[in-house]
């Protein structure tokens, strides 16, 4: 029994890798060759060569990087600072505080899009990397996730602290980072994938080629290049690797996060 349930398991695993394993094929596969269903008969980086040369990809993967890298560092200095306000300190309102955060879930952005694209307009910050990056700060999964995870941290750790003579400041930084390492790596991971694999919001804000993100890229080359599907499948190749590298690197934190999340 236990090894139909270890080949039921290998199946099913292959069947899910599968599909992105003969993706990466495609990548490599000649043209004349692309849509067939065996082994292509030889391997070529022509493909890869094309859009990193004829294509300013490398320009859409460097913004894709610095707006996702520039957004989930500030954003988990500020999501910790906000949690650890919502989580330890007694003020007037911090229940209907954290209710607000946690209403912000059940809005999306196509719903805000019109109005968020508006305020960005009159601040000035259209077609700007400013404009790519303010918006995405603010992640209420991020603020819900690390306070749960405060809210298990010992107050004898805070108390003994506090009789050291440290302040708020001082306790939230020497003491509550350092314990949240774990739960701001599995943050890093989830804000860089989700900023990476954004979309609408750079189609919108903008315009410019030269902010044009790796996901407007793609979609960009599938309108210019839809009888060159090679070339689109090498380009969603390029922007799925560090996608992958970032998940494997983090997929430790990520699940010991999820584990003790809510835990006391």
């Amino acid at each position: 029994m236990p090894r139909a349930r270890v080949l039921a398991a290998y199946l099913i695993a292959f069947g899910t890798v599968a599909p992105l394993l003969w993706f990466l094929l495609s990548a490599f596969r000649p043209e004349s060759e692309l849509y067939s269903l065996g082994w292509p008969h030889e391997l070529t980086l022509a493909n890869v060569a094309y859009v990193l040369t004829e294509v300013p990809f490398l320009r859409y993967l460097a913004n894709s990087a610095f707006v996702a890298i520039t957004v989930t560092v500030i954003a988990l200095f500020l999501h910790s600072m906000a949690a650890y306000a919502l989580a330890r300190l007694s003020f007037r309102g911090r229940g209907i505080a954290f209710a607000s955060v946690v209403a912000t879930l059940l809005i999306s952005l196509p719903v805000i899009l019109v109005p968020l694209f508006m305020v960005v307009r009159a601040l000035g910050l259209v077609d700007t990397y400013a404009g790519l990056i303010v918006p995405g700060l603010f992640n209420a999964f991020g603020v819900f996730l690390l306070r749960q995870f405060y809210l298990g941290i010992p107050r004898e750790l805070e108390d003994a602290a506090q009789l050291d003579g440290c302040g708020h400041w001082r306790i939230y930084w020497h003491v509550v980072l350092p314990l949240s390492r774990p739960m701001l790596a599995a943050l890093a991971v989830l804000f860089f994938l989700a900023n990476w694999n954004s979309f609408l919001w750079p189609l919108a804000v903008a315009q410019d080629e030269s902010l044009r993100v790796v996901q407007v890229g793609i979609a960009s080359l599938q309108g210019q290049y839809a009888s060159k599907m090679h070339y689109v499948i090498a380009a969603g190749a390029l922007a799925a690797l560090p996608t992958v590298l970032v998940f494997l690197l983090g997929q430790r934190w990520l699940i010991q996060s999820l584990k003790t999340t809510g835990l006391r």
